[in-house]
């Protein structure tokens, strides 16, 4: 068994009470009391030292007592306190790895406590939601919420990482972190693709000296693909619906957008998008856009205020996409809106003139990149 001091230990420290000297003895009763084995009187003595030594009046001292009891799961809550509101110096360690400390604990902490206290408990293995929230409302700078963001071990709900955005979306550092989360709600992942655009768009701007109007077309082509492209194969429909919501409430349902989901072959998105812009139950529109004749798309379609002259181009490819399949191989997306758009070409291509038909093509050109 482990002695917490030894009579050398006790000598040394007698004849050089130096703070050198006391923070390795520090040291020495810390790791005794962690892995030791010590009896019941020897830890009673054990902690005794601690109270003495967290009122030290030399950083250094503190500071190694905090590092050797950052994983002691038995010490005393009253010390873990002691240490964990202790200068920062002396907390940090602490904060981040101590089990003694409780989610009330902390919370405190995080809203009373410097930014790099308030960092360090974003560091921890393990965050609850409620700790996280109180992160995500006091803290107090976006390295303390990127770390959090970035934390695999931190319950964030879908209503913390909203709030994220809406406090920190311009910060690069938090949306880096918060794409590499797992398991992103879709309506966060489509705002964090938004976000990103924008920030695209700018470097474009500012440091390839693309024009606006460029800039804006070829953020907006990238944005789209990447939108479709977060929805899953499965998902259910009322997750379609409410990230369609989220893209109507937001501007982003554009009717470029809806045109290259159909032409992807995603018709729940496609209902799901005349049904918010028309302001009508998804059950009814669905009955009008599988009406078999033509009034029931043609009514629910001007009643989205979609664009009138591309109303035939919908249709064509509403049209493709009930007939085709997915092959199931490598890019079958691909290769399914390829087949949509050329389709689409082959039967309205009589109906347009040589202007309208080159726009036409480049347009769905893009829309098949």
């Amino acid at each position: 068994m482990a002695r917490i001091l030894t009579e050398n230990d006790v000598r040394k420290l007698m004849a050089d009470p130096s703070a050198d000297n006391r923070a390795t003895t520090a040291e020495k009763v810390a790791d005794a009391f962690q892995y030791g084995g010590l009896s019941r009187t020897e830890r009673n003595l054990a902690e005794q030292i601690f109270r003495l030594m967290v009122k030290d009046a030399e950083i250094k001292v503190r500071s190694a007592l905090s590092r050797h009891l950052k994983t002691a799961s038995e010490l005393p809550h009253d010390l873990a306190l002691s240490l964990a509101r202790d200068v920062e110096e002396v907390s940090l360690p602490f904060l981040e790895s101590s089990v003694v400390l409780s989610d009330t604990d902390l919370i405190e902490i995080v809203r009373t406590a410097s930014a790099a206290k308030q960092q360090a408990v974003a560091k921890r293995a393990e965050i609850s939601n409620e700790l996280a929230s109180a992160i995500v409302d006091h803290g107090k700078s976006g390295e303390v919420i990127a770390t959090l963001a970035g934390n695999a071990g931190a319950e964030l709900s879908e209503k913390n990482i909203a709030q994220i955005l809406d406090k920190h979306g311009d910060s690069v550092s938090v949306t880096n972190s918060l794409v590499t989360r797992a398991n992103l709600p879709l309506s966060i992942s489509e705002r964090l693709v938004a976000v990103l655009s924008q920030k695209f768009r700018d470097f474009l701007v500012q440091e390839r000296d693309l024009t606006d109007e460029m800039a804006t077309d070829l953020v907006l082509q990238a944005r789209e693909r990447a939108t479709i492209g977060l929805l899953p194969a499965g998902v259910k429909n009322a997750d379609v619906i409410d990230f369609v919501e989220q893209l109507g409430r937001s501007g982003r349902l554009t009717p470029s957008l809806i045109l290259r989901a159909i032409c992807m072959g995603d018709i729940a998105f496609f209902e799901a998008a005349l049904a918010v812009l028309s302001k009508i139950p998804i059950i009814n529109a669905r009955q009008l856009i599988h009406d078999a004749g033509e009034l029931g798309l043609r009514t629910i379609y001007e009643r989205a205020q979609l664009p009138i002259d591309q109303m035939h181009v919908f249709r064509a490819a509403f049209d493709a996409a009930r007939e085709l399949e997915y092959d199931g191989g490598e890019r079958d997306r691909q290769r399914f809106s390829a087949k949509v758009i050329e389709r689409v070409l082959t039967k309205v291509e009589q109906e347009l003139d040589p202007e309208n038909l080159d726009y036409l093509i480049k347009k769905l050109q893009q829309l098949a990149a």
